[in-house]
């Protein structure tokens, strides 16, 4: 088996926790790391082994041996980072939300399309276990037709204007931040809807602060979702069916189990124990992709991520959210 060799582009609190998931995973070795400060890469590179610490992006780009670089930087440079590796010929593993809107996951698309490397967004959630389970008992109707989906996801975020969260330069806000969780679920679980309402609450410094959203489906099925970071919620997701529902509790984007309730009999539960974080899973999966040379994800695919932008494009518009890039 093949070893994937993988390099880090932006060196913050996500990326740690990635690279410390990445090392558990067979046959990956963490070649390259870039910031924009030397001494940060230095630092990063020393801590987990990396052969080689750029300060500068450009450079990571040029090293010698590179298969795929995960991108970790504030959303409002993802649409720059990933262009920059694809043109390198490089793979890209990009955080979530892939980038600011629906016109610039179009064009990463493209380019990667056309040049024929591979791409994914990292929307970790659909790797974890818990949620491949609750996918496949959906899907087997254990709860008969489903009907409905509820979904939250809230904290309080400390407010510092000049960190992202709160930063709208940066891409901050609760939907595009923690929102997109449980608007994935509803993709995931009911695809495409046919109307979409929201409405935000907005904080002093610009960002949504809170977010909600309805969504109806052609099945006369709903999904009712919700983020905020003002205030700590369940975070928690349940799935109704006519004859049962499925329960993932909080925090279901990164949980370890699925409870399965019938209307008649007891309830099941299917847990998935783990040592990690949860962003290996994904890590491998990219890594297998690689091995067999696929340029998409058959778990997420681009035309998932185009499908959930246009999704996020839908809730700004009609809640009002708007960034410098939509300008």
């Amino acid at each position: 088996m093949a070893v994937i060799r993988w390099g880090v582009l932006g060196l913050g609190r996500i990326a740690h926790k990635f690279v410390q998931d990445l090392l558990t995973v067979p046959e990956v070795e963490l070649l390259a790391v870039a910031s924009t400060s030397q001494q940060r890469a230095d630092e990063f590179a020393a801590q987990y082994g990396a052969k080689y610490a750029f300060g500068s992006y450009e450079e990571l780009v040029t090293c010698e041996g590179l298969d795929v670089v995960y991108i970790a930087t504030t959303h409002n440079h993802h649409f720059e980072n990933t262009l920059l590796c694809l043109n390198a010929g490089l793979a890209v593993l990009c955080e979530k939300p892939f980038a600011m809107n629906a016109e610039q996951v179009r064009q990463m698309v493209e380019t990667a399309r056309s040049k024929r490397v591979f791409l994914m967004e990292a929307l970790w959630t659909r790797f974890m276990p818990s949620v491949q389970k609750a996918l496949e008992l959906a899907e087997n109707q254990a709860i008969g037709q489903l009907k409905g989906l509820r979904a939250d996801f809230g904290f309080v975020a400390p407010v510092v204007p000049e960190k992202r969260m709160y930063n709208k330069a940066l891409g901050g806000g609760s939907l595009l931040d923690i929102g997109i969780y449980p608007l994935f679920l509803s993709y995931l679980f009911l695809g495409k809807p046919a109307t979409v309402k929201a409405t935000a609450v907005f904080g002093e410094t610009g960002i949504d602060e809170q977010c909600g959203m309805v969504l109806t489906y052609g099945k006369n099925q709903l999904a009712v979702l919700n983020s905020t970071v003002v205030s700590k919620t369940d975070t928690d997701a349940v799935l109704y069916g006519d004859n049962g529902s499925l329960y993932l509790p909080g925090r279901f984007h990164e949980g370890d189990s699925v409870i399965h309730q019938p209307h008649e009999g007891e309830p099941e539960t299917f847990t998935f124990a783990r040592t990690t974080w949860g962003y290996d899973y994904e890590a491998e999966h990219v890594s297998d992709c690689l091995r067999q040379r696929k340029t998409e994800s058959p778990l997420w695919s681009l035309d998932d991520s185009l499908n959930l932008i246009g999704l996020l494009d839908a809730v700004r518009a009609e809640a009002g959210i708007l960034y410098e890039e939509d300008k």
